[in-house]
């Protein structure tokens, strides 16, 4: 499975050969509402290549179709679904990925890929993960308020102890230790072979077995949060919350080096927890954060805008933005406006959504600012600071 985080946005909004085929559709979790999911995708499919027929006739409608059509046959991926789906294809192209939010149903041939509905997740700020933690293993999870999964596989990371740090038994330290009577162990030197009295250090047995765990461990932790910064952390850029017996927490922050990792934590492993008590329990520890970062937003968009340096009128926005002036834009959740940004101008020109050649205008001004290298954020409607369904803030 495609990870959204790494491909969003540079990957999906790079410029590609057309057609670019765009497939979105809500999807079900459980049995018996997942039956319906492949029909509607197989017709879909077949709404692609009528648009494909019609508007690219010369193209090789077969090549272009057939991993659409494979997935479809994949009862395997059919059972594991989420809440929305998006499958994005074009020459040498394919990108599928499974969707913690519902999306709508739209099957859309063009010159680039429809990827507003992506950017309505990816930019949301409510999303956070969590790391679960013990001395054998590890695994990542990734969630919103409302949604939690866990991200499997990561990469190619391996995700235990054995496997990430290519130990066996007979690779760990104690195995290169010797033992005297009454459970005493020698440290034997680093170059190998038996001691000399002055560099012999004599310990219990239990003790040493203490000592080779711990470094063990350590070394486990290291390994882990490389991987998880790399791999999760740096690609999403979201909060990392982390789940563990409180006796592992010191010594994971010890040698963390993950600028995402919170303070607060959860102090259980997730194995302990259902599923929804796990997201209950971290969006307990996201909320206040989430409302800080939101509060801190609005509040630079009054400083903004009281200096000349923020708008929330359309059309200025959509000027600054094909100008590449937006460093922030808040864009409000779930407001929609029919339409299309002239991408020389900056000109909106108001039409009719129903046609999946018409964007929203909102979601074309996100796509400029991101392209240009700015942020954006999607905002709730109660903590949007102004009454158009955008804000923002300029970088001069």
């Amino acid at each position: 499975m495609h990870s959204l985080a790494h491909d969003y946005p540079a990957t999906l909004l790079a410029e590609r050969e057309a057609p670019c085929l765009s497939l979105y559709q809500p999807t079900h979790r459980h049995h018996p509402d997942n039956e319906q999911d492949p029909v509607r995708f197989r017709n879909l499919v077949k709404r692609l290549a009528v648009s494909l027929r019609a508007k690219y006739p010369a193209c090789d409608l077969q090549a272009l179709l057939h991993p659409f059509e494979a997935l479809a046959e994949d009862r395997n991926f059919w059972n594991k679904t989420g809440d929305g789906l998006a499958v994005l294809g074009a020459t040498d192209f394919f990108r599928v990925y499974r969707l913690q939010r519902p999306v709508a149903e739209l099957a859309i041939v063009a010159d680039s890929f429809h990827a507003k509905p992506l950017m309505r997740i990816v930019q949301s700020a409510d999303r956070y993960q969590i790391l679960g933690l013990n001395r054998q293993a590890f695994k990542v999870f990734e969630g919103n308020r409302d949604v939690l999964d866990e991200l499997s596989p990561i990469a190619d990371v391996p995700q235990t102890a054995v496997e990430l740090l290519g130990k066996t038994p007979d690779d760990r330290e104690g195995a290169h230790r010797t033992h005297g009577p009454n459970g005493v162990a020698a440290v034997t030197q680093q170059g190998g072979g038996v001691p000399h009295a002055a560099a012999t250090v004599t310990r219990h047995g239990t003790d040493v077995r203490q000592d080779i765990e711990d470094r063990d461990t350590e070394q486990f932790f290291r390994a882990v949060d490389a991987a998880v910064l790399k791999h999760c952390s740096q690609p999403s850029g979201q909060r990392l919350i982390l789940a563990a017996l409180p006796q592992h927490h010191h010594l994971f922050r010890a040698v963390s080096a993950n600028p995402s990792l919170m303070d607060e934590a959860i102090d259980v492993h997730p194995d302990a927890l259902s599923m929804d008590a796990l997201r209950e329990r971290a969006w307990q520890v996201v909320l206040p954060h989430y409302l800080q970062r939101l509060a801190g937003l609005v509040e630079s968009f009054g400083a903004a805008a009281s200096n000349g340096r923020g708008a929330d009128d359309l059309h200025s926005i959509a000027e600054a933005a094909i100008a590449g002036r937006i460093e922030t834009l808040l864009i409000e959740a779930d407001r929609l406006l029919s339409g299309h940004i002239e991408s020389s101008s900056g000109e909106i020109t108001i039409a009719d959504l129903a046609h999946p050649e018409i964007d929203d205008v909102f979601d074309d001004l996100g796509e400029i600012v991101l392209k240009k290298g700015g942020e954006v954020i999607v905002v709730p409607s109660d903590r949007m600071p102004t009454t158009s369904g955008a804000a923002a803030i300029y970088r001069y």
